[in-house]
């Protein structure tokens, strides 16, 4: 992890043409703590993923009664089996939403640690979850406490909503600390998009990778990172001034079988904020249709 930050901070020579080992990471004394925190959440991402993945299967009876007990409300054996059936899926609903608070502050948690890191070194710092099943089910459960259902119902309406905490958790970060240059922050998240993009399409790092697992993680890691920045940054990603290689990412990406990355670069089409803008080369957007 000691060289992670140190890329971060671009205290490495040779960059962005350098091997992160994604596989075999780990924290120094320093970096423990903070290691720890994060951790302990990302822990709990392989249960959140796989009960997401099977939510579909889950909530078709709860759409079936759903649906018989809003076209029938004076039924009340329709209302209880309803009921029934939606509330174990709510828990879940809730479950997700909480984990992504929970995601939501590691990761301002380690944009801080970044930032202070790179002060320090200068003298003075990927799923989508589009699912329309769950909006459905939560929509059908209205008893859930007013605020909490509020913030719930408008995490889910959102396209990407793991992805819309982050974006939402990093500008709020940014907005909070306006002490810190937002270059610290926009600087981090280019040299981290421009490492896994080196490390994607040089052929003797790629091999150094035991799975093609690792290999998807740097590519969610990259996408993930791009719209981050193109949230953060006051011009986006796409711009000609951009120190993202946004034309080198894509190509990246349409170099790998299309069924592997269709999911990410629609993330770049639907889930970024600038690239529809005038400044948005051409090239760009014709490289994303």
């Amino acid at each position: 992890m000691g060289n992670l930050l140190k890329v971060l901070t671009r205290e490495i020579e040779n960059y962005p043409h350098f091997f992160l080992d994604f596989e075999n990471a780990q924290p120094t004394e320093g970096e423990r703590e903070i290691w720890n925190q994060i951790s302990a959440v990302l822990q709990d991402s392989e249960s959140i993923l796989t009960d997401l993945q099977a939510y579909k299967s889950a909530g078709r009876r709860s759409e079936m009664y759903g649906d018989s007990a809003i076209q029938n409300p004076n039924d009340i054996q329709l209302q209880e089996k309803a009921w029934n059936a939606v509330c174990p899926l709510v828990v879940r609903l809730k479950r997700f939403y909480e984990f992504s608070i929970r995601l939501g502050g590691s990761l301002t948690q380690e944009v801080l640690f970044c930032h202070l890191k790179r002060s320090r070194s200068h003298g003075g710092g990927w799923p989508q979850m589009r699912n329309p099943a769950i909006q459905n089910d939560f929509n059908i459960e209205n008893e859930v406490n007013n605020e909490m259902a509020n913030r719930m119902s408008l995490f889910y309406a959102e396209a990407t909503p793991m992805l819309k905490t982050l974006s939402d958790a990093t500008m709020h970060f940014v907005s909070e600390n306006k002490t810190l240059p937002i270059e610290h922050t926009t600087d981090c998240l280019s040299t981290m998009t421009s490492v896994c993009k080196v490390m994607l399409e040089t052929p003797e790092y790629r091999s150094r990778f035991t799975s093609e697992e690792t290999l998807m993680f740097c590519m969610r890691v990259m996408v993930g990172v791009i719209i981050l920045y193109d949230h953060v940054h006051p011009v986006g990603a796409f711009c000609k001034t951009s120190k993202i290689d946004m034309k080198g990412c894509i190509k990246v990406l349409k170099e790998q079988a299309p069924d592997s990355v269709e999911g990410l670069l629609n993330a770049l089409r639907f889930t970024t904020k600038h690239l529809n803008d005038e400044t948005t080369s051409k090239q760009i957007r014709a490289m994303l249709q």
